[in-house]
């Protein structure tokens, strides 16, 4: 998933400059914002959209790699941005936003003030309407993740892992996941513990997630007028975003199913159910989306 080299560009649009990721496949796009410690270097449940043959554009959020933070820095800014980088690619019509964690609230953003562009919305362990994050967890980003420390926070972060990995994977999952962390730890596969250490190894924070922390903090009901039909993933063992936020999701949208993920933590796409899950998803973005 995101060990995988990947080629990246930047383009310049009315906001600024932005840096992103198209996998062209087929005619249909689907635009995916990641949250926090992710840029469009990285990948996470992508194959779910590859197979069934979708274009992918993955931009990095303000602060993230290399979008500066001043590129569309709210939410409002960067449903703008990304529809401007839609627009610049020639890209007329998104099959699918889709909004993972603390890439949410842009989403539904995007979705309210680009329905001409975007016919359906996608939340993955989303943060929704609701205050968000708690209290202990927003100080101590502070410490960790301000941009003159989290490189020296991510360093620690592998050589935690290459040398321990079970003991990073537990530090990292601890504050994911409502379980007892050693026992999630215990029930991930060889397979699943390696993506997961590959990806936390390559995450950074930048600027980007103090920004997120900062605009999330005290947020807006989701904009009104959103007619698109909305997807709404979530596990109830969701240590990071709690499972409230998808309820909350899924009342304040008109077109929203929502889809309750049997995931030990906030990354659904290891729970074993995933594959159904993934259907659930194809099935969703219409009859063309089928695995090639």
């Amino acid at each position: 998933m995101a060990h995988e080299s990947r080629r990246m560009q930047r383009a310049e649009v009315a906001q600024g400059p932005v840096e992103f990721r198209l996998d062209r496949r087929g005619p249909a796009t689907v635009v995916i914002l990641y949250g926090g410690h992710m840029r469009a270097e990285l990948a996470l449940g992508e194959e779910v959209f590859a197979q069934a043959g979708c274009s992918i554009l993955v931009p990095s959020r303000p602060g993230y790699g290399a979008t500066p933070i001043s590129t569309g820095r709210s939410e409002e800014g960067f449903a703008d941005v990304s529809a401007a980088l839609c627009a610049r690619l020639g890209i007329t019509e998104v099959a699918a936003v889709v909004g993972v964690s603390g890439g949410g609230p842009t989403a539904v953003t995007m979705a309210a003030r680009h329905p001409a562009l975007v016919r359906r919305l996608i939340l993955q362990s989303a943060v929704g309407p609701l205050p968000w994050p708690d209290r202990r967890t927003y100080l101590g980003a502070h410490v960790l993740f301000a941009p003159r420390v989290e490189r020296g926070t991510w360093a620690g972060v592998r050589i935690l892992l290459r040398y321990a990995p079970d003991a990073g994977l537990r530090m990292l999952l601890h504050h994911l996941t409502t379980l007892p962390v050693r026992a999630v730890v215990a029930g991930l596969s060889p397979e699943s513990r390696a993506e997961l250490v590959a990806l936390f190894s390559r995450m950074r924070s930048g600027h980007g997630f103090l920004n997120d922390l900062k605009t999330t903090r005290h947020p807006v009901p989701p904009a009104h007028g959103i007619t698109q039909p909305a997807l709404v993933i979530a596990s109830r063992r969701d240590g990071a975003v709690p499972f409230a936020h998808a309820q909350a999701l899924v009342a304040a949208l008109p077109h929203a199913q929502r889809v309750e993920s049997r995931s030990d933590s906030h990354l659904i796409w290891f729970g074993e159910d995933w594959p159904s899950i993934a259907e659930r998803i194809r099935a969703f973005l219409g009859p063309g989306s089928r695995p090639a």
